[in-house]
């Protein structure tokens, strides 16, 4: 399901949107707690707003100002109640027909998510391990 900009909320996963490119930064090695990655930001927009969308990895390289991409399963995470919009390896960016509002007739709001910050751990089960209980009175199975 497409979503509009202006509704979208941190913590959200499997995000589809499609905005106009209003401004490509440039490509950045960032430090994270799994080591050095690139990134690339770009405000994107459409008749709903406008949202900070952070290219994870080699992706976007032949993103353009002025351009209508759409952005296929991306997530969302919250930073000083400003939600941002993420894409990965897993995403899709590609070029869009859809109708956008020209970059002058997207609004400056952007949204915003201050209720109180938790744990984004996209997909929510990467760092669990189940253990079972050890079996009583016998010897625990492997």
């Amino acid at each position: 399901m497409e979503e509009k900009i202006g509704n979208l909320k941190g913590g959200m996963e499997n995000v589809n949107v499609t905005g106009r490119v209003l401004q490509v930064g440039e490509q950045k090695v960032v430090q994270t707690r799994n080591g050095q990655r690139t990134i690339r930001e770009v405000m994107i927009g459409d008749e709903t707003g406008r949202i900070k969308l952070t290219l994870w990895g080699n992706q976007g390289d032949n993103i353009k100002e002025g351009q209508v991409i759409k952005v296929e399963n991306g997530w969302t995470t919250v930073f000083k109640g400003q939600v941002q919009l993420n894409a990965g390896s897993r995403s899709k960016i590609s070029e869009s027909q859809e109708e956008v509002p020209e970059a002058d007739q997207i609004p400056e709001n952007t949204p915003t998510d201050n209720s109180p910050p938790r744990r984004n751990f996209r997909g929510g089960r990467r760092n669990f391990r189940g253990r079972r209980p050890p079996q009583r009175g016998g010897e625990e199975e492997e």
